[in-house]
């Protein structure tokens, strides 16, 4: 697949959820294949949650850290990627209270070793506050041109609604950082429109913008990418089946569109899956799924 397609770029991978049962083992050899099956086995987005924060408790080091990232970098170029954005969940790394920098470096140590273009998006948790959110924020003003291209909001966008982070946003912007948020995933199109309304400039997942066909429009007229995970969407129930996810529905309607993966260790899928399934199943054509490839390249925040 990658062969036909222009060099990829992965916009929305989140590093905790690509560490492979593999890498668990290797961090922690105690563990089991039927421990970390069970661990994290779920069946809706609050179950996919709870995963998501029991594999995070096992990156306890900076070698840890270091270790997940490698063996994603790897996993990225065995499928084409040249360029990608990899998300932080910093906000989980001070909610653990682990010491940042050394995490950071690891992780940079790392990057400089990969062929492929590594950038770096610090992600705040968006349940915790803004108050637990602002040294997320920090963090990445701290190291914008360091890596750091961007800041964005995770976790429950219901517990979170964007408007709390509109101050930290500003000031982010001001500090050189681009801004992605997730929104429209398991909330509704309002949700889109607040993370625009603070000043997203990349929505996360958004598909739930399908349902407000202004929205749709607006999209459409600004060239607002949604950072779309077709696979990520089914298994956490975002949609209800793979026949009902509106992707071709809003490429068609003019929206930019990029495949992406989320969390691919969680989710069982690959970049490349995620083309191939959108060709097979939704009827992108050859030419369509180029230009797929070529909106990643387009609308990264280098």
């Amino acid at each position: 697949m990658s062969g036909i397609l222009p060099p990829l770029a992965e916009l929305h991978v989140h590093l905790e959820g690509s560490v492979e049962p593999e890498t668990l083992l290797e961090i922690d050899s105690s563990l089991t294949r039927a421990e970390i099956e069970a661990a994290t086995a779920y069946t809706d987005f609050p179950g996919f949650l709870k995963a998501f924060v029991w594999v995070n408790r096992f990156l306890k080091s900076p070698a840890d850290y270091a270790r997940a990232a490698r063996h994603l970098f790897e996993r990225l170029e065995g499928q084409g990627v040249a360029y990608a954005e990899v998300t932080l969940s910093v906000g989980v790394v001070l909610w653990k209270e682990q010491n940042f920098p050394p995490i950071f470096d690891a992780l940079q140590r790392e990057a400089a070793r990969s062929p492929i273009q590594v950038r770096w998006i610090f992600d705040a948790v968006r349940q915790f506050g803004p108050e637990q959110a602002q040294p997320v924020f920090h963090l990445a003003a701290e190291r914008a041109g360091d890596g750091v291209v961007a800041i964005g909001l995770g976790g429950d966008e219901v517990r979170g609604p964007a408007p709390l982070f509109a101050e930290l946003f500003r000031e982010a912007r001001d500090n050189g950082l681009r801004l992605t948020c997730h929104a429209g995933e398991v909330a509704g199109a309002e949700s889109v429109w607040q993370a625009l309304e603070i000043g997203a400039e990349r929505i996360g997942h958004g598909i739930r913008s399908i349902d407000d066909p202004k929205l749709v429009a607006y999209l459409a007229a600004k060239r607002i990418p949604l950072e779309v995970c077709i696979t990520s969407n089914v298994r956490t129930g975002a949609v209800a089946s793979l026949k009902e996810h509106p992707v071709k529905r809003l490429h068609d309607a003019g929206v930019p569109i990029i495949l992406n993966t989320d969390d691919p260790a969680l989710f069982g899928c690959t970049l490349t899956s995620e083309y191939e399934l959108a060709g097979r199943e939704f009827g992108f054509t050859a030419d369509e799924l180029a230009g797929l490839a070529e909106n990643a390249l387009a609308y990264a925040f280098q």
